[in-house]
């Protein structure tokens, strides 16, 4: 298994969000033994209780646009940005693999992150405590129900049969 130091200075370095969605399929493989490719990333405008989701059977994996853009504001660091891209990756990359009970991904995120950053990383705290930016009330809902989906290019490069 790699370095909780491996997977820090290469979470570091991501550039994209398919860097970062490698290391999350590496960390998942490392601990569970299974991976899955052909999954497709979307960003949308969401209402921002919710980071991202996974559609039951689905391939694809929507995260917060408008939720992503409020922590980047107030992220200090690209370890801390980085590190709440992987979270909300990882969790839902375990739901596309079939774990749909959401009080033991949640563990799973946890565990997994502790094991592959240590205790006192970002992401590992950010696992049991999700970065709360500041909001403003006229913020909490989108301003029109259009999720505005956007695709993004050059996610999951992996060439692998659908899940093994």
């Amino acid at each position: 298994m790699k370095s909780p130091i491996d997977f820090q200075e290469r979470l570091d370095e991501c550039g994209d969000y398919g860097d970062i969605f490698e290391l999350v399929k590496r960390a998942v493989k490392n601990r569970t033994g299974r991976q899955r490719s052909g999954l497709m990333l979307y960003l949308g405008n969401l209402p921002l209780r919710v980071g991202a989701f996974h559609g039951l059977g689905s391939n694809g994996i929507v995260i917060n646009r408008r939720l992503i853009d409020l922590v980047s504001k107030s992220a200090e660091s690209i370890t801390e940005m980085n590190s709440f891209t992987f979270t909300l990756l990882l969790h839902e990359y375990l739901h596309s693999l079939g774990y749909v009970e959401e009080r033991y991904v949640r563990s799973l995120v946890y565990e997994i992150s502790r094991e592959v950053f240590g205790r006192d990383h970002p992401a590992t705290i950010m696992a049991l405590h999700p970065p709360l930016p500041k909001i403003p009330p006229s913020e909490m809902q989108p301003r029109n129900r259009d999720l505005d989906l956007e695709l993004i290019k050059d996610f999951d490069r992996s060439n692998l049969p659908y899940i093994s």
